[in-house]
């Protein structure tokens, strides 16, 4: 009996905690609707703190828009966001190298000036960088002024997007010439670039006429041949330094058989290979060629013209016989007149060099030690 009335009083605790167990859950439930219902547990919110800087960033990106629809003020505003990340990249170079990458890439000119609007949320220096950006701002105008030109005077010609265009046309034909000579390709496109200048003010209707409708180099059959203006006896003595091994202009066996010539006529073949309008591939392989000895010949007498392609280029321009090594050579070589402006060789090859222009076809060298600049094999 005893037992019996133990049995039944377990099952009775069961009985009433799962009840109670129902009736808490049960009641939970009834609570939490009864909330929903009656709005309890909404979030009231609230206004961020920086809502004030979001609104007049509305307002700045509306004016923006206003902008973009204009390419000359679209090209002062791309000028003024590049200012903007350089300073930037003075208080918080982190994030500026983030923003200059993209902007690098994309041009997207409305996405940059977001990012930078967001950068001057948590920027406690941002008086500073406001402060510099509006001392300059208004150096960059949206009226296609003279200071959003270029600084190289070159560059702001009628002629250079054509020359540009028909350089970019040869970059495969000039790389191909660097790889079989060891000669980098941008130094070879800065003697092409400063003797194609030379020749657009003497040969203006002729510019107008072929030159600019087809976007084709110039290619000379006079005094100097072919596209980078090669001339007949500086031919013959690269012709004749490649098998020299007692001269100074050597650049070793390696090179020796590049020019050998197929006819029986050298002179004839010589003239038709330079002055080839439709390929130009020896007009660049004599003049690699050219810059491989001229840098043989400085590097033997203890001279390295390393990261100095305005001497190398005035090397070129003057040719073999003024090529004296020293300690300090001088730039200069043909006087070039540019609309006004007069430039000698080296300075123009110097300029183009350094000026960006075309990295994407012609890259900067890879800095190596104990490697020149100019010429990417040892001797």
């Amino acid at each position: 009996m005893l037992n019996k009335i133990k049995q039944l009083s377990w099952k009775v605790i069961i009985l009433r905690f799962v009840i109670y167990g129902f009736a808490i859950v049960g009641f939970g439930l009834c609570t939490a609707w009864l909330a929903v219902k009656l709005k309890l547990t909404n979030d009231p919110g609230g206004v961020d703190v920086n809502d004030r800087y979001f609104q007049n960033v509305t307002f700045s990106d509306s004016q923006r828009h206003a902008l973009l629809s204009d390419s000359a003020k679209l090209e002062g505003l791309k000028n003024l966001a590049y200012y903007k990340i350089i300073t930037l990249g003075v208080l918080h170079p982190k994030n500026a190298r983030i923003i200059m990458d993209y902007f690098r890439r994309t041009e997207d000119i409305h996405t940059v000036e977001h990012m930078l609007d967001a950068m001057k949320i948590y920027m406690k220096d941002s008086a500073d960088y406001d402060k510099q950006v509006s001392a300059r701002a208004k150096y960059f105008t949206y009226s296609g002024s003279n200071n959003a030109d270029n600084l190289f005077w070159w560059s702001q010609i009628d002629e250079w997007p054509v020359l540009r265009a028909a350089v970019s046309k040869d970059y495969k034909v000039i790389d191909s010439v660097s790889k079989v000579t060891g000669v980098n390709a941008r130094i070879i496109s800065a003697v092409l670039i400063a003797e194609q200048i030379r020749l657009f003010d003497s040969r203006r209707e002729a510019f107008k006429k072929w030159i600019a409708p087809l976007k084709m180099l110039t290619s000379e059959t006079s005094f100097a041949w072919g596209v980078t203006g090669i001339k007949d006896f500086t031919a013959k003595d690269i012709e004749n330094n490649l098998v020299d091994k007692r001269s100074v202009y050597y650049t070793g066996i390696a090179y020796e058989h590049l020019l050998d010539f197929r006819t029986a006529n050298p002179d004839q073949e010589r003239f038709e290979r330079i002055t080839n309008i439709k390929n130009h591939y020896y007009a660049y392989l004599y003049s690699a060629l050219c810059i491989k000895q001229l840098d043989a010949q400085w590097k033997r007498a203890g001279y390295d013209l390393t990261d100095r392609p305005e001497i190398m280029a005035t090397l070129y321009n003057v040719g073999f016989k003024s090529s004296v090594p020293k300690a300090d050579p001088q730039v200069g070589g043909s006087t070039i007149d540019i609309k006004g402006k007069k430039y000698t060789f080296g300075l123009l090859a110097y300029e183009y060099y350094f000026s960006g222009e075309m990295a994407n076809l012609f890259p900067y060298p890879t800095i190596q030690k104990n490697r020149s600049l100019l010429i990417s094999n040892d001797l």
